[in-house]
């Protein structure tokens, strides 16, 4: 996890490097979040498609996905290295200047996006080590959030997704932020292309899957337990959910990503 320069922080969640090897050629989920994703891979192109959709595989030296709630199929060969960046929705307007509405559902090449930023991909590799691949990352993304006029969101709808996100439910935020719920539907569809419901269930899930994260890297996982933390009604409710985001139950997405732990209080997902 790279260090986020100060002027990014509230546009850019993080910055990860990645250099694994695996053992087989194989696919990685790219699992939905609230957050947009940008991937530069350096060794190899990036080829990734969403979910049981084969014709949208795409293959590139970057890749940018919105908003999503279908999983992405990633697939590897025997080693991947890249850096990959996890942006707010206020990012897409602070960075390529457009609400993140407007890359909801896609996969797109950086330069796509941003014309500027096309030659990215070329300069990284250009550079032989992590550090001066960041330093080129970070004044490459300071020169975009200077090029931008920096249009903010309302702010009672940045408050209207901050109180979502925290699980408050749709009626309730719109009464906090004084629209009706009709209303307030429209605005955040228009920042980030899902309805206020389907945002907050993407946001419980999201949590749900760094906390499964983090338990499978400490070695102790309990579904059970998970759905209870997360602020689902049981387990059944958390595998439904997990299911229809990622395309398979917590159990066997920790077959698939961590195949050396083992999950207790599983009965419910018929594992």
């Amino acid at each position: 996890m790279a260090t986020v320069h100060p002027a990014l922080a509230p546009y850019v969640r993080s910055i990860v490097v990645y250099d694994v090897t695996f053992g087989a050629p194989g696919v990685h989920i790219g699992m939905p979040s609230t957050g947009l994703t940008c991937v530069l891979p350096v060794d190899e192109p990036l080829e990734v498609a969403w979910d049981a959709a084969p014709h949208t595989r795409t293959s590139g030296w970057s890749s940018v996905s919105g908003l999503h709630t279908t999983a992405a199929a990633v697939h590897h060969g025997l080693h991947q290295s890249g850096i990959q960046l996890s942006l707010s929705p206020a990012g897409a307007r602070a960075l390529w200047g457009v609400p993140a509405s407007a890359l909801a559902g896609e996969l797109l090449a950086l330069g796509d996006v941003d014309a500027d930023l096309g030659d990215l991909p070329s300069r990284l590799a250009g550079e032989a080590t992590w550090d001066a691949r960041l330093e080129v990352l970070e004044r490459a993304l300071l020169g975009a959030l200077r090029r931008r006029e920096r249009a903010e969101s309302r702010p009672e709808v940045a408050r209207a997704m901050a109180l979502l996100t925290r699980g408050v439910p749709v009626a309730a935020t719109a009464d906090d932020v004084g629209y009706s719920r009709r209303r307030l539907t429209t605005l955040v569809r228009d920042e980030v292309g899902l309805s206020p419901k389907t945002y907050q269930r993407l946001a419980r899930f999201s949590r749900a899957h760094g906390r499964l994260r983090r338990d499978a890297l400490d070695g102790d996982v309990s579904v059970a337990r998970l759905a209870a933390e997360s602020g689902y009604a049981d387990q059944a409710h958390l595998a439904r959910e997990w299911t229809g985001f990622a395309g398979c139950s917590p159990t066997e997405w920790l077959r698939r990503e961590f195949p050396i732990v083992q999950a207790t209080g599983d009965r419910a997902e018929g594992a």
